[in-house]
């Protein structure tokens, strides 16, 4: 099973793919200029360590708490890749995730902990 996690709610804009114990990941600056070409810089990951979209299983959304434009891009473009490519949605928080420690979400998933299809972002709210 293929899962991609796609992490936009911080400073860094992380994706990464597990594939049985297999990972790869990458980081970028959470900037304006980065959630602008944010499928863009998906897509290049994707292609970049060798696997296809359509092999993608699960996608794992960080829905917050965080910055409001970054975690609403990748929301859009999750729930686009669920209509093209019939793939699996869960929505995770960043209190889920202790250490960086990514493979709990599998664990949480296994274990029926996450829901399926189900986003609901929280969102920063800076005064």
């Amino acid at each position: 099973m293929t899962n991609l996690i796609i992490d936009t709610a911080g400073e860094k804009i992380f994706l990464k793919i597990i594939f049985n114990d297999i990972e790869y990941s990458i980081k970028h600056d959470n900037s304006r200029e980065n959630f602008d070409k944010l499928v863009i810089l998906i897509f290049n990951f994707i292609s970049n360590n060798n696997v296809e979209l359509s092999k993608i299983d699960n996608i794992f959304i960080n829905q917050g708490p965080g910055k409001y434009t970054s975690i609403r891009s990748a929301i859009s473009i999750v729930k686009a890749l669920k209509v093209l490519k019939k793939v699996n949605i869960y929505g995770y928080y960043s209190s889920q995730i202790i250490n960086n420690d990514h493979f709990i979400l599998l664990k949480l998933l296994k274990e029926g902990r996450l829901t399926k299809n189900f986003i609901q972002p929280k969102y920063e709210i800076n005064y």
